[in-house]
């Protein structure tokens, strides 16, 4: 019987390809904010501070992180040099993920759903 390799299972969604594409999607939009940013800018472009208004709870310093990371990875664009009328807006990269975020949204509706049910014994 022949050996398998690592990474080169019969299921497809084992394969290295389909697994570094998973890594590399969520490099570009992990952690407590990018998704949040990305939700917000969806329907139109946003001042730094109507973005943080909006996500609220969020740093100055961090959302400047989170910005650029979103624009290193091609999903944001800043439309002004100056800082003063600085606008942030989606890509058409950026917008591409709009069904994920719908899709996010709505497992984590059925998500919150279940666990204060099983946290209530139902």
């Amino acid at each position: 019987m022949k050996e398998k390799e690592p990474g080169n299972t019969e299921c497809p969604l084992h394969s290295s390809k389909v697994l570094l594409s998973i890594g590399d999607a969520l490099e570009a939009v992990n952690g407590k904010w990018r998704m949040k940013i990305i939700a917000v800018l969806l329907d139109e472009p946003k001042r730094f501070r109507e973005i943080s208004v909006l996500i609220g709870q969020i740093t100055d310093r961090m959302l400047s992180i989170e910005l650029k990371k979103l624009e290193t990875n091609l999903l944001v664009r800043r439309t002004s040099k100056y800082s003063a009328q600085a606008e942030y807006e989606l890509t058409d990269h950026g917008k591409s993920l709009k069904p994920l975020i719908t899709e996010l949204i709505n497992w984590g509706e059925i998500h919150r759903e279940k666990v204060i049910g099983s946290l209530k014994g139902e």
